[in-house]
């Protein structure tokens, strides 16, 4: 070997030696913001008086819109009626002040929803933990009548709630899904978007479209740079008109930190999709993310940030040479459409191994949805902006503006609509730690071997033709369920954020335990199942998600009896069931702990409530707690018991049990909430556990940690917001079954 190739060979370990010098730097940097941040946010007296539930007064900046969270009907004012967050700067415990620096989710009367973001408040409430000590607010704050203002917002910030308020009438007489649909793309304003549409877009891998994205984000720089350009300002100008425009936009939707991250990652993309820039595109990614996570630590527990990152990602890499290969098959007049073709492959490819954590399914419509709905997010985007400039000037003019961009956003709606609609939209996989990497690993296989796939499709065109029916005939029988499952013993309906359960006594009978929030949620699932006649309704507490779906299950059924908790709270909502239960002829009754109940072919014994805690939440902790036994299955149904009264229900149920009890299924308490007794579901550990629990909910169900937990327990978790209706029997072989139906 010569001297020279020695030499040379001596320098190549130094730049990975380079490398892994940078990325230890970027995590030492990204774990001392973490430091500072959680001692800055923890510092003070906030999170031992959440602790204690102790009542304060505290000042602080109204950080997010307040927003409403379908209160309940009949409901007066109530805590979680509206939620917003509060970056508090002071706090006052019986006279004695201190000033913090620490985020706060505030749960409050619907005399909130007037507040404006980046007002200064003053309010007094009693305070609670956060939901999981990982959260990015550091305590829970339900305030006592309306707040008082201390200060307006800054004239930047007024200037944005004009637009956001104008650019609402303007869009105001469009129909339904433009209405919600098109403020979402623009100003991140989701609140009008029909449910059914928000689950369409949830299935088909379509909700980047439905709230502002780095997608939109680079749509609008595109546009604002062409428009430089075409007025013929000069090049070196405009990067910073480009920074000022990005900086505006982000005020306009709001500063949060998912629309940070989303001008982030749009700035990246637009830099990577630019030939010229394109080898700036992963570090300029690589510096956008670890500012960010300085910026904000907790994005790091964000799946969205993960999600965007990745499709970036998936965008700087894949996007140009596939769009190019793409447009080489393309008629020459349709060439340049390669590249925005290829990124929503791109970026689902990326995406798909977290995507499927969230949902345990994988989307088989969602690339084609993509694609279709792609030439029509740029028209929607720019349009539904030149919708909200024009209407700080007429709000009739920016109207017929915004008809125009209703036109591309129906289009959008109307392709998620029939996509999530095909018989075939979703294929059920593995949503842990394995499947991820399982899928993965398939999507690098699929990026090394794309080139040989497509020359043996190109040699042999019955190859795919064969491959996809392979497929198609894998996936169908997976989705295609006899409903209701024949022999099924339980079955958790889904009705949203609430809970709704039906045990089998017969063909055609049943009893329901709980009734969720909406009528016609538990009155559609119990018709699934063909049930006539309910032997009973145990109500488990009286809170709204538990009750007001009541007059459903009456409906056109012969209701024999309702049971109760005896603790009548709140009593407003006990008023509701009493007037709806007399109405409709039903008596009610009252069960206590140690309660034999029976029924044909269902036992069931009450655990709980022995007695009224006062700690945590009082309607909460007065839950009735059931185990029951139907169909060969063993069931423990925890209402929505806080750690307080669970601790109480595994200490009678290890008196009563010289071993744990074999369990088969076990009905997570509070639809997963992070107040749980970690003995308990250790304790009563089952093969499968449910939660019942509403798409998007705005209080964080279910809580990571409490999955993690039931992980590591060993159940197989199954969510109504990503399965629909769970139903569960015992198999001849004595394993338990469970089938899903969305």
């Amino acid at each position: 070997m010569s001297p020279v190739r020695a030499f040379r060979g001596s320098q190549q370990p130094l730049p990975l030696l380079g490398t892994v010098t940078l990325a230890a730097l970027a995590t030492s940097l990204a774990l001392s913001a973490l430091a500072a941040s959680s001692s800055v946010r923890g510092a003070g007296p906030l999170r031992d008086l959440a602790d204690q539930r102790a009542t304060v007064a505290v000042v602080g900046v109204v950080a997010s819109d307040p927003r409403a969270v379908d209160p309940p009907r009949g409901r007066p004012n109530d805590a979680g009626e509206v939620v917003l967050r509060l970056d508090v700067e002071q706090v006052d415990r019986r006279g004695i002040r201190s000033a913090v620096a620490s985020p706060v989710l505030v749960f409050a009367d619907a005399s909130w929803l007037g507040v404006s973001w980046r007002s200064r408040v003053m309010a007094s409430g009693r305070l609670a933990p956060a939901q999981d000590p990982a959260d990015d607010v550091v305590a829970v704050l339900a305030p006592r009548g309306p707040p008082r203002i201390l200060d307006g917002p800054e004239a930047i910030a007024t200037a944005a709630e004009v637009v956001r308020s104008r650019f609402a009438a303007a869009t105001e007489g469009l129909p339904s899904d433009a209405r919600g649909l098109l403020p979402g793309l623009v100003i991140g304003d989701t609140s009008r978007t029909p449910e059914d549409l928000d689950e369409a877009m949830l299935v088909t891998g379509m909700t980047h479209l439905s709230a502002v994205s780095g997608s939109n984000v680079a749509i609008v720089l595109a546009a604002a740079l062409g428009l430089a350009a075409f007025l013929g300002l000069r090049r070196r100008w405009r990067p910073p008109v480009a920074a000022v425009l990005l900086i505006l936009f982000v005020v306009l939707v709001r500063p949060e930190p998912s629309v940070v991250r989303a001008a982030a990652m749009g700035a990246v993309g637009l830099v990577g999709l630019g030939t010229s820039r394109r080898r700036a595109g992963i570090p300029a990614l690589s510096v956008a993310v670890l500012t960010l996570l300085v910026w904000d630590p907790w994005l790091a527990r964000s799946a969205g940030f993960s999600l965007s990152t990745l499709a970036t990602l998936g965008l700087l890499l894949f996007a140009g040479p596939w769009g190019a290969a793409v447009g080489r098959l393309l008629p020459t007049r349709i060439r340049s459409w390669g590249p925005a073709l290829a990124v929503p492959v791109a970026a689902q490819l990326m995406c798909a191994p977290v995507v499927v954590l969230l949902q345990s399914s994988v989307s088989v419509v969602g690339v084609v949805a993509n694609l279709l709905a792609a030439p029509f997010v740029a028209p929607a985007t720019v349009l539904g902006v030149a919708t909200a400039l024009v209407s700080v000037v007429s709000t009739t003019v920016a109207g017929w503006i915004g008809w125009l961009a209703a036109v591309p956003t129906l289009a959008i709606a109307q392709i998620a609509r029939i996509a999530a609609g095909a018989p075939v939209a979703t294929v059920p996989w593995p949503g842990t730690g394995v499947g991820a990497a399982v899928l993965a690993l398939i999507g690098a296989l699929l990026v090394v071997g794309g080139p040989w796939l497509v020359h043996q499709a190109r040699r042999r065109p019955l190859l795919p033709v064969g491959a996809a029916l392979l497929g198609i005939g894998a996936a169908v029988p997976t989705q295609v369920v006899t409903w209701p499952l024949p022999g099924w013993g339980f079955v958790a309906c889904d009705v949203g954020q609430g809970d709704g359960l039906v045990l089998a006594t017969g063909v055609g009978r049943a009893v329901v335990v709980d009734a969720g929030p909406d009528p016609a949620s538990i009155d559609a699932c119990l018709r699934r199942l063909r049930i006539d006649v309910v032997e009973a309704v145990v109500l488990t507490h009286f809170h709204a998600d538990h009750v007001d779906g009541l007059p459903g299950v009456l409906r056109g059924r012969t209701v024999r009896q309702i049971l109760t908790t005896p603790v009548r709270d709140p009593p407003y909502q006990w008023q509701e069931v009493s007037e709806w239960a007399a109405s409709a002829g039903v008596p009610i009754g009252v069960v206590f702990a140690g309660d034999d109940l029976a029924w044909p072919g269902l036992t069931a014994h009450v655990w709980w409530p022995a007695r009224v805690i006062h700690d945590g939440s009082v309607p909460n902790n007065a839950s009735v707690v059931l185990t029951v036994e139907v169909g060969g299955l063993r069931l423990l149904l925890l209402g929505d018991v806080e750690r307080e009264a669970a601790r109480q229900v595994l200490l009678s149920l290890q008196h009563q049990a010289r071993a744990p009890p074999a369990f088969d299924v076990v009905k997570v308490a509070h639809h997963g909430s992070a107040n749980r007794d970690a003995a308990l579901l250790a304790y009563a550990r089952a093969p499968v556990a449910v939660v019942s629990v509403g798409v998007d909910n705005d209080y964080g169900h279910p809580a990571s940690s409490t999955l993690r937990a039931l992980l590591d327990d060993g159940y197989q978790v199954y969510r109504t917001d990503v399965s629909g209706d769970v139903a569960v029997r015992k198999g001849e072989s004595g394993a338990v079954e469970v089938a899903t139906l969305r």
